[in-house]
């Protein structure tokens, strides 16, 4: 008969150091006391940390894998119903952002993105500059210290510098493909990379491992979506780049399997199912709603070959797994390829809905926008087949990474950066985060608790792709109510913001900030301590790079206040 022991009063850091050891009842004391100490030093016959593998999905959202969707889903997620079933699922994850760049920055620095400044010149599309200096600190910063071999796949979509044949900033026409990029991944402290520079209806359409460009740039191509035509390598196709990136996650593994004892990260941020929607011929047809589902379904596959390749290298109980979404999906993906307003609730109608319960789509300040699938699975560690239903951020992430590997963030490191670490050792401990800022492209909230505060009225954004009601005809509806213009302080009263109760109302569907005005103030104080502070985090006080971060972020002419 074995007995699991593990030292269970210890601190969090101190169980990442202190793995399960299995010892028989009959063995002698002295021996039993010698493996406990041992066990509390050191992982015992594993290596001194975990590997760590995030996945990141493209405007996924809630409701489209099983685990969360459940019977608002119509898409088989087999490889996500595995981790769910292996690991913890968290059903009130929150992306910061209702878009790809800013959620993006946020991960990678955890640090909310409307803190920084102005980026680097930079062009369209996949040809912006760079997002935040190259000396702030980032995750790949965080973990190479402790010995991890780090990589990034994927999307990165963080801005670049390229060298132009011009020497001006780049753009669509003057970039020397010949030539290795300044300024990317590497840069940022990845050990070695492989991206696309945007997204895949973002040209330049190729890859870069590395500072090299992938292949002869000298085609011009575009997709089905938006059709936005542009520099493309000669043999880049869209419906080849998830399988493109599986194999170069599955690449990585198997040479980090030849590097016995030392951990590894890997970031794969996979461009799915964002549009255009090109699934590959493999997919095309395996999905009852069309080829949004197709699409979905080689996502999960891709999640699949890289829990495969775990498996396969005996690598799994080594491993912490994270999959989840940028944010939430996009009304105009759908059944047709082409970009089309509201398809997605099209698919509404068939039964699958991709927001989940919630109302609203990617840009928006709802819910559909910033909730997001989480699965994370550590054998011996996370208990399997379990849920939290505490709230996280995905900026999180760094944390949690940083008290998981014992490595504490100094004070002006990952400053909105709050570790669900409690959370994974035991899903219903106190919830670690109290609140978090969330900002669609027009707009604030702050959650707290089952609160949720929108500085604005209507959807935050201006509609155009489906979300309502567009920021113009709230703010002018507001107006109306109101019965003149508001000076600045009336800006913080009914009808110009939105208060929601999800514990009850989780579709916010009820505006109930005028019967809850003293509601309205708890909220506005930790959301502009926090704006004001330069941090969530306990610690001093840091500098925004930007001046001035208003409470409301977007009114428009006819509604803003003379003073």
């Amino acid at each position: 008969m074995f007995h699991s022991i593990m030292m269970t009063n210890a601190r969090p850091s101190e169980l990442t150091r202190c793995w399960l050891v299995r010892v028989s009842t009959r063995v002698p004391a002295a021996t039993l006391l010698s493996i406990i100490l041992l066990s509390t030093t050191c992982f015992g016959a594993r290596q001194t940390a975990p590997n760590i593998v995030f996945i990141l999905a493209d405007d996924m959202g809630y409701g489209d894998s099983k685990p969360f969707g459940r019977e608002l889903c119509q898409i088989e997620t087999p490889s996500m119903d595995r981790l769910a079933r292996e690991g913890m699922r968290f059903t009130d994850a929150h992306a910061p952002n209702s878009v790809c760049v800013p959620t993006r920055m946020a991960i990678m620095t955890g640090r909310y993105a409307w803190r920084f400044g102005p980026p680097s010149p930079g062009g369209a599309w996949g040809f912006l500059g760079t997002r935040f200096p190259t000396t702030q600190f980032t995750l790949p910063k965080l973990l190479k210290p402790a010995g991890y071999q780090t990589a990034y796949i994927g999307k990165w979509h963080l801005g670049t510098k390229m060298v132009t044949v011009d020497g001006k900033v780049q753009g669509i026409d003057n970039v020397d493909y010949t030539k290795p990029i300044e300024t990317g991944p590497r840069q940022y402290g990845f050990d070695e990379s492989f991206i696309l520079p945007g997204s895949l209806d973002m040209y330049p359409y190729a890859f870069v491992r590395d500072q090299d460009w992938v292949g002869k740039v000298t085609a011009k191509k575009g997709w089905s979506a938006f059709n936005r035509v542009g520099p493309a390598a000669e043999d880049f196709e869209d419906t080849k780049v998830l399988d493109t990136f599986s194999s170069e996650a599955e690449s990585f593994l198997a040479r980090q399997n030849k590097q016995p004892g030392r951990p590894f990260f890997l970031y794969l941020a996979l461009t799915a199912p964002h549009t255009p929607t090109s699934p590959s011929g493999a997919f095309e047809g395996k999905s009852r709603i069309g080829i949004y589902g197709d699409f979905v379904m080689e996502v999960d596959h891709c999640i699949g070959r890289v829990l495969t390749a775990l498996d396969e290298h005996d690598m799994a109980d080594e491993t912490i797994v994270i999959v989840t979404s940028d944010h939430g999906p996009a009304s105009y993906a759908g059944r047709r390829r082409k970009a089309t307003v509201n398809q997605l609730r099209e698919l509404e109608d068939e039964g699958h809905f991709a927001r989940g319960p919630f109302r609203g789509f990617k840009f928006s300040i709802y819910e559909g926008a910033f909730r997001v699938p989480f699965l994370v699975r550590w054998p011996g560690e996370v208990p399997a087949s379990t849920s939290c239903q505490r709230l996280i951020g995905l900026h999180d992430l760094m944390g949690t990474l940083a008290e998981i590997i014992d490595r504490p963030l100094d004070d002006a490191q990952g400053p909105d950066s709050v570790s669900f670490l409690p959370l994974l050792l035991s899903p219903t401990a106190e919830a670690p985060r109290k609140t978090m800022i969330l900002q669609s492209v027009r707009a604030f909230a702050i959650r707290n608790a089952d609160w949720k505060l929108a500085f604005c009225p209507g959807s935050g954004c201006p509609g155009n792709y489906g979300n309502r009601p567009k920021q113009d005809d709230a703010w002018a509806a507001a107006l109306v109510d109101f019965g003149r213009k508001p000076n600045r302080s009336e800006l913080l009263q009914n009808p110009f913001l939105q208060l929601f109760d999800l514990r009850s109302d989780v579709s916010e569907s009820h505006n109930v900030a005028a019967a809850n005005m003293k509601m309205v103030e708890k909220l506005h104080d930790p959301f502009r301590r926090t704006i004001d502070s330069g941090r969530t985090r306990p610690g001093p006080r840091l500098s925004n790079y930007r001046t001035s971060i208003p409470t409301f972020s977007s009114v428009p002419k006819s509604a803003k206040p003379s003073r």
